[in-house]
């Protein structure tokens, strides 16, 4: 089940409010673990005892390291290391035993393995609170339950933020829902559809016509509308979600942390990094880059842990080459930008440190959107004339006509939206008193949009 859809907007969501508010507060969590299980089991009800699986090895496991952790510190550590082991064995089996297999030669590949949705944001949450429990950073938690909700709370489930225990720990025993709370909800949720549906749905359908043009008459201009739409597609789908899910965090009470902070207005990759998935970025600096030494150890130390969290980076994302040499990209270019880039660059203007930063984010994504690497390597050619023709007609046509949703895009991954309707709700305070006529219409709006369209899933949902 996906949120941009007629029966999660019709269906699942207006009856948990339902069941979720006319639950006692101590019923409330069981009310969204059960409707979360329900919410994943809908779309994979195999993988559904995977992750109850999963999630129930980390509990069990939980309790021994707390019991040992004092009095016994071998056995807590080999807890530990039992159950990280656990949890990392399974995300490896699924998602990157038939590419090994492939690439090796004599494993054998195992027909029908599904990669199951979500399994790599709900290890890495898995993971976060068996590493922070056996550091002693948080408490254990001995309510399956509430553990269970922290796991499969159903708006951040499949594609995140990946969300650390120690944020929810507090929220999952006492948190305040309240109609504020819940407007607030309903508005950044509506947002989030319209992004997705709108924006992010529309640009993918320009993507795909110049994808196809590509093959069949491959130009410059092609080459950069394709990859720019995919680019534009991919935050405005993937912000979208989140946006969904902060705001259906809000409806239930809860606060979840902030994954986008207008990555495309950046003006270093080193910038850009801390504005996207942010959550992702964090997990790895905390659970990775820090113990491996992080930047205190000398140049040469720094510069390994960054190339060591950037292929494994590259390599969360999927089970393919282009998804390594991804990795390994990003993760030389933030080496060159801390060794001398980021010095230079503060000496540029702005306008061309932006420039710089949105050429390699382009140049990325198009390695991030192309599983085959031959392919890649001849629309990154094309993007230089290479092996294109000059006949631009098709090209130049759908260009014009997808120019105003280009500007519109590209003006909706600024900060200039969201300041401009401040300034005018602080000019006119009664302003704000529209704020449900708005989500109205945009709730309206996106499901004219879902009546017409076919199914269209979240890219992260790959991942």
């Amino acid at each position: 089940m996906v949120f941009s859809s007629l029966i999660f907007l019709f269906g699942f969501l207006p009856l948990t409010l339902l069941f979720y508010y006319l639950a006692p507060h101590k019923g409330r969590n069981l009310i969204l673990f059960g409707m979360s299980l329900l919410f994943y089991a809908y779309g994979e009800p195999i993988y559904l005892f995977l992750m109850l699986f999963s999630l129930t090895a980390a509990y069990l496991f939980g309790l021994r390291i707390a019991k040992f952790r004092t009095i016994a510190p071998k056995r807590a550590k080999r807890a530990f290391v039992a159950s990280c082991a656990l949890t990392l064995s399974l995300l490896f089996f699924f998602k990157y035993y038939n590419f090994l297999a492939r690439t090796s030669g004599f494993l054998p590949q195992i027909a029908g393995l599904v990669l199951p949705i979500g399994i790599s944001f709900y290890s890495f949450q898995i993971l976060s609170y068996t590493i922070d429990l056996y550091r002693g950073e948080i408490e254990v938690q001995k309510n399956y339950l509430s553990f269970g909700t922290y796991v499969t709370l159903f708006p951040q489930l499949i594609a995140g933020p990946i969300v650390r225990y120690r944020e929810l720990d507090d929220q999952l025993v006492d948190r305040k829902e309240s109609l504020d709370a819940f407007s607030q909800g309903a508005l950044r949720f509506s947002i989030g559809l319209a992004k997705k549906l709108l924006l992010g749905d529309t640009l993918a359908a320009g993507y795909e016509y110049y994808k196809t043009l590509l093959e069949r008459n491959p130009t410059a201009l092609a080459a950069w509308m394709a990859i720019l739409l995919y680019t534009l597609h991919l935050y405005f789908d993937f912000s979208g979600y989140t946006d969904m899910a902060l705001g259906l965090g809000r409806l239930f009470g809860f606060q979840l942390p902030e994954n986008f902070n207008y990555p495309y207005t950046a003006t270093s990759i080193t910038d850009f990094w801390r504005r996207w998935h942010i959550s992702l970025s964090s997990w790895f600096r905390e659970y990775l880059y820090i113990p491996l030494g992080g930047n205190r150890k000398g140049i040469f130390i720094t510069c390994r842990n960054l190339l060591v969290v950037w292929l494994l980076t590259g390599v969360w994302h999927g089970a393919g080459w282009n998804f390594v040499l991804w990795g390994l990209y990003f993760g030389v270019i933030l080496i060159l930008e801390k060794l001398f880039l980021l010095r230079f660059l503060d000496r540029l203007p702005k306008a061309f440190c932006h420039l710089y930063t949105i050429l390699l984010v382009l140049f990325g994504f198009l390695l991030f959107s192309e599983p085959d690497l031959a392919t890649a390597g001849r629309y990154f050619a094309a993007l230089f004339g290479a092996g294109t023709n000059r006949n631009i007609t098709m090209a130049l046509y759908q260009f014009l006509h997808l120019l105003p949703l280009l500007f519109l895009a590209c003006l909706a991954a600024t900060p200039l939206p969201k300041r401009a309707v401040e300034k005018l709700a602080q000019k006119h305070p009664k302003l704000s008193r529209l704020a449900p006529l708005f989500c109205l219409f945009l709730l309206g709006l996106s499901t004219a949009y879902l009546v017409d369209s076919t199914y269209s899933p979240f890219a992260y949902f790959n991942f």
